[in-house]
């Protein structure tokens, strides 16, 4: 893709030039952010960087509180993109005002490891995509690390229904701005997924997702019923949904008969595993499976496509 090196070059004349750009979309943070703030306080890295905040609509005191840090974290600004909603929409705003080479994606309720901004920046000068692994024993409880598996253990995801390409959590991603911007950036009428959906069109355009082990993220799990179904429902929604944008590229048809029998397996296994709901350590698993399977239903029935 030639024509992406010349829409980079284009970039490292801007006077205010930094080198790596930390972008975080935030929605009613409010004190959950602080730990990720500090943990980004404490990076070290020799190059010139910064840290870009895009309030998205909030109604909290997310700002005071990230303009607390100011003087402690290199470069920090707070950016208001209040136009809409969706993370998709605030990553773009974010990145369109940043003034990093590099973008480094990461969320507000994750804690970033020591070295993260080191280890991403260092990836970044080999390589034009990139994704780091996450850690799950530091910010979730014992129950929840034991009913929810690591999404993202190596640094990179498989997909595996259908067997698609591979690609990671834009919670932790680093790409260059030239990719970035001739993607068009994320897909805004993407409310979930937009990191997978951002993944596989690089792929697509001939550019690798390459991990890096040493850039770490400690990732946490919604803990909160709401949250959790909310997630787990618009999760299925969204796959839905790419695996009808992708078929066209090369994304292979899930079979149908096999889908009908796998619902109403996992439909005869909700109802009989009910029980699990009156033991704390099991509701959260019943609450995601049915909200997933819901969100599949209805996604197939929403885009007119057979996706169980």
């Amino acid at each position: 893709m030639p024509s992406l090196r010349r829409i980079g070059e284009t970039h490292q004349g801007n006077e205010n030039h930094v080198k790596l750009s930390v972008i975080i979309a935030a929605y009613n943070a409010g004190p959950i952010i602080v730990q990720q703030l500090e943990a980004l306080m404490l990076q070290v890295w020799s190059e010139p960087w910064e840290l870009v905040v895009v309030n998205n609509r909030s109604t909290d005191n997310i700002v005071e509180i990230v303009n607390s840090f100011r003087g402690k974290i290199p470069n920090l600004r707070v950016i208001n993109a209040s136009e809409k909603a969706g993370a998709a929409y605030a990553l773009n705003k974010g990145a369109r005002e940043s003034r990093g080479e590099w973008l480094a994606f990461c969320d507000a309720d994750d804690v970033v490891s020591d070295g993260w901004v080191a280890a991403m920046s260092d990836a970044l000068t080999e390589h034009e995509l990139v994704s780091g692994p996450f850690e799950i024993g530091l910010l979730n409880t014992h129950d929840l690390q034991k009913h929810r598996s690591n999404p993202q253990p190596t640094g990179i995801q498989e997909y595996l229904y259908p067997p698609y390409l591979q690609h990671a959590a834009g919670a932790n991603l680093g790409v260059r701005r030239y990719v970035f911007d001739a993607l068009g950036g994320f897909d805004e009428t993407m409310l979930a997924l937009q990191d997978t959906d951002f993944c596989w069109r690089a792929q697509l355009n001939g550019i690798k997702l390459v991990a890096v082990p040493d850039a770490v993220v400690h990732y946490r799990f919604r803990s909160d019923v709401t949250g959790l179904v909310k997630q787990a429902f618009s999760y299925a929604v969204y796959n839905v949904r790419i695996y009808k944008k992708f078929r066209a590229h090369g994304m292979p048809k899930l079979a149908i008969k096999h889908g009908i029998k796998h619902s109403i397996a996992s439909l005869i296994g909700l109802v009989l595993d009910v029980p699990q709901l009156a033991r704390p350590e099991t509701k959260a698993k019943w609450l995601w499976n049915a909200a997933w399977l819901t969100g599949r239903i209805y996604a197939s029935i929403k885009y007119r496509v057979f996706a169980l």
